[in-house]
């Protein structure tokens, strides 16, 4: 594997627009959440800091806070063809640096069909949703289309846990992004393994943030939930879950050596991507660093830090040459 390439992370970018130069406040619910600095916009800037970690490609999208599945449908999809325009604007001057991920318009499924269309006529491999949209899940009849259109067209999926379950029932201590984001990936999985979606699109590429959240170090509490009550169930699709868990990519999110051990052996590491949440304080703040002291095998390392990401996204390592 060439030098270049030998981490090749993802991490959120956001887009904002007449703000000051340097800083800018990230609101939520119309109080101060986080201040956020100018890694977060600015392309110039983060390829210098990803490059103290030997990155040289970065796998960028918009921050999930600005899917805006809640607006109209038709607001909703002027807003994800700003994002998407401005965002293959950004990062247009520096393509062996940066990959873009497109946002869609997922309350409305042929604006967003529409909106993936575009996103392929941008250069983007694929997409980023959330892991419910509006509070409904991933196997709802509505967003079957979708993701049929993204096998059809070849655009990969990037799934992003957001508005967590429960969030107003565990306001205190981060609980959210603590106990609640990796629940919410589980319930994407599993919406999506037991609707079939994996059975009925073979070539349909998705990954899953964050290690897969809490769906792969409870794969044994849902088989046998899947073995024990098929009346519950297994009622859209009769194949045993854990036949699923080298169908679909996740992230290296764990934050602990063991952990990743773990999602090594049940998904093997070419499906497991190096992610980097950069620069947010939950990401991985020395981006590859545990996984290094890991002394994992060669081909382990090649395959986290780049391979599995090029063949998740369908692209080649020599574009970036």
């Amino acid at each position: 594997m060439p030098d270049f390439a030998r981490k090749f992370g993802y991490g959120d970018f956001i887009m904002l627009d007449h703000i000051e130069p340097g800083t800018a406040n990230m609101m939520q619910g119309g109080k101060f959440f986080r201040q956020i600095t100018e890694n977060c916009w600015n392309p110039e800037i983060r390829i210098p800091e990803y490059a103290q970690f030997n990155t040289q490609v970065q796998v960028v999208c918009t921050i999930p806070v600005l899917f805006s599945y809640w607006a109209k449908p038709e607001d909703g999809a002027e807003v994800a063809r700003f994002l998407n325009d401005d965002l293959a604007q950004s990062i247009a001057p520096f393509k062996k640096h940066y990959i873009g991920l497109g946002t869609l318009p997922m309350q409305d499924t042929d604006l967003a069909i529409n909106e993936l269309q575009h996103c392929k006529e941008l250069g983007f491999p694929g997409v980023q949703i959330g892991s419910n949209i509006n509070d409904k899940n991933l196997d709802e009849p509505e967003f079957f289309p979708i993701f049929e259109a993204c096998q059809d067209l070849g655009m990969a999926v990037f799934v992003h846990p957001w508005n967590m379950m429960g969030m107003d029932k565990m306001k205190k201590y981060w609980l959210p992004w603590l106990v609640g984001m990796p629940a919410e990936t589980s319930r994407a999985i599993c919406s999506m393994v037991f609707a079939g979606i994996f059975e009925k699109l073979p070539n349909l590429r998705v990954c899953f943030a964050h290690a897969g959240g809490s769906f792969i170090p409870t794969i044994g509490r849902i088989e046998h939930g899947f073995n024990c009550r098929p009346d519950l169930v297994a009622i859209d699709n009769d194949v045993n879950p854990r036949n699923y868990l080298s169908k679909f990519w996740v992230d290296c999110i764990t934050h602990d050596a063991d952990a990743l051990k773990f999602i090594i052996d049940k998904v093997g590491s070419e499906k497991v991507c190096l992610g980097s949440d950069y620069p947010f304080p939950l990401g991985d703040l020395e981006i590859g660093k545990f996984i290094e002291e890991m002394n994992l095998p060669q081909q382990d390392l090649e395959n986290i830090f780049c391979n599995s990401s090029l063949d998740w996204l369908g692209l080649n390592a020599n574009q970036f040459a």
